[in-house]
């Protein structure tokens, strides 16, 4: 039984379809392991996984599976609504706050019949990439527990790497999947937006705000994805990279920091080795988006809280105090010019890379952080908080989907970005990738 909290999410769904794994019995194991801690879970939900793990156990018994991870057990960001169980968004804003309706995602999720385990801790409203959070908790990072485990979705990456949840969902509006998985050398997949629904998630900038699976493996990220849309997994078999055309994009791939940096090279080396054709390029494009995140991602997150927020500012941390109140002096002229530069980018930078399949970056620049220094360090703290987001947010500002993969060294990952919607083709990159990485 030990075993099944090192499993990933398919794995643990073809030993209950052989009948080697009780889907209630496995749940009670991810339950008992979490037991009294709070460090990485906001709350279980007892009462729920065991009635779904039961219905599993019945479908399983008679045949009428409702898909390949009927009966796995998953861990929840704490953005996304659970019918009558409080879900806080890691804010003492929102706290005592109880949906009466599942998150669209989540109820999805329950309908595939994965069993909802309950719900994990955040950076505070999704607003850091660190996963710092003086307000709930901060969960630790697999390799150390003095840094930090990237965010937002910390607890959903940190329930994975303590064996506390076979895989987890979480949300990515700047890099908020990719980070914490990179830095628990997990795979993060960042959707397209609109791809999966965001009814009944807590938002931070709808606009940018996307769902997406955290897990061992690519696989069980595909099983995931489909799951949660009632949709059909991505076909792994047979997944190559010989062929395959990657552009490099720089100064991105080359300004990061010695071990990140280290890592890629040796990834791509591997990459190459296994037939792709890399190429190394700038696209001055980018470079203009990503100087409009100082207008877009701010004004819109504030715009979205601004009462809640200012009816009870020292509710907050200060710091992502400080970040929703840096988008109250952008004009709303500001804010709408700033949206059609980011769309004639957008449409700059899928030209010039309409001839790779995927473009590769350092999936974060910088290594964690240390959490204690962050707390009294105000220049160490912005430093590390802008760095960490860096590349992910490139995908988020060109719209497009994206997949960390580990490196095999710790906390370095290594991104794939390809185009909108093409989370299919993107995901079998991903699975040649991964066995040539391995």
């Amino acid at each position: 039984m030990g075993d099944w909290r090192k499993m990933g999410a398919a794995e643990l769904g073809r030993g209950i379809a052989a009948g080697a794994i009780d889907p209630v019995e496995l749940a009670e194991c991810f339950l008992d392991a979490v037991g009294e801690d709070r460090d990485i879970y906001a709350r279980l939900t007892p009462v729920r996984a065991r009635a779904e793990a039961t219905a599993a156990r019945t479908r399983a018994a008679n045949g009428t599976r409702h898909g390949p991870l009927d009966g796995v057990p998953l861990s929840w960001k704490d953005l996304f609504d659970s019918a009558g169980v409080a879900t806080e968004a890691g804010s003492a804003l929102l706290e005592g706050r109880v949906p009466e309706d599942d998150a669209v995602v989540l109820a999805e999720a329950t309908r595939a019949g994965l069993v909802c385990l309950g719900k994990t801790h955040m950076s505070e409203l999704a607003f850091s990439g660190l996963g710092l959070n003086p307000v709930t908790a901060t969960p630790p990072n697999r390799h150390d527990p003095a840094l930090l485990p990237g965010g937002s979705s910390s607890g959903a990456a940190a329930s994975i790497a303590f064996g506390l949840a076979p895989a987890a969902i979480g949300s990515d509006t700047g890099g908020s999947v990719r980070v914490p998985a990179a830095w628990n050398d997990l795979v993060g997949l960042k959707t397209t937006s609109g791809r999966l629904s965001i009814v009944g998630a807590v938002p931070l900038c709808a606009s940018f705000d996307t769902v997406g699976p955290l897990a061992q493996n690519v696989e069980d990220a595909a099983l995931l994805l489909a799951a949660l849309e009632n949709g059909r997994p991505a076909d792994l078999s047979g997944a190559s990279l010989s062929g395959a055309r990657f552009l490099v994009l720089d100064p991105y791939a080359s300004d990061v920091r010695d071990a990140p940096g280290a890592a890629f090279q040796a990834a791509l080396a591997k990459l190459s080795g296994a037939g792709a054709k890399i190429e190394t390029g700038s696209i001055p494009a980018v470079d203009e988006a990503m100087s409009l995140s100082g207008d877009l991602y701010p004004t819109e997150a504030y715009g979205t809280w601004m009462e809640v927020i200012e009816a009870a500012p020292h509710k907050m941390f200060a710091r992502i105090l400080d970040r929703f109140r840096g988008g109250a002096d952008v004009s709303a002229p500001d804010f709408v010019a700033a949206w059609l530069t980011l769309r004639r980018c957008r449409d700059i930078y899928a030209a010039r890379t309409a001839g790779f399949d995927a473009v590769l970056l350092p999936t974060a620049p910088n290594l964690p952080p240390d959490r204690e220094r962050l707390l009294t360090d105000d220049a160490y703290y912005v430093t590390e908080n802008l760095l960490t987001l860096r590349n992910t947010r490139v995908g988020n500002l060109m719209g497009g989907a994206a997949l960390t993969l580990p490196t095999g060294v710790p906390s370095c990952g290594i991104m794939l970005i390809g185009t909108p919607m093409g989370e299919e083709r993107l995901l079998r990159l991903g699975a040649a990738a991964e066995a040539a990485l391995a």
